[in-house]
């Protein structure tokens, strides 16, 4: 029958959901790498005495 049609809608969807992963998977690893950046910035802080401390207010 339409298996043609089928077959077209089905790797359609494949690749959008395969971009889509592909996304989040690079979006991921650059948040890592900002917060890892992050984490050895104030590291960097905390050693020298440098970073003042801040107040956690409850909710």
């Amino acid at each position: 029958m339409n298996f043609g049609y089928l077959f077209a809608a089905y790797s359609v969807i494949f690749v959008v959901i395969f971009l889509y992963v592909l996304f989040l998977w690079r979006r991921q690893a650059a948040l890592e790498q900002e917060l890892t950046a992050l984490e050895d910035r104030f590291r960097a802080l905390t050693e020298k005495g440098g970073a003042p401390r801040a107040k956690v207010r409850k909710v």
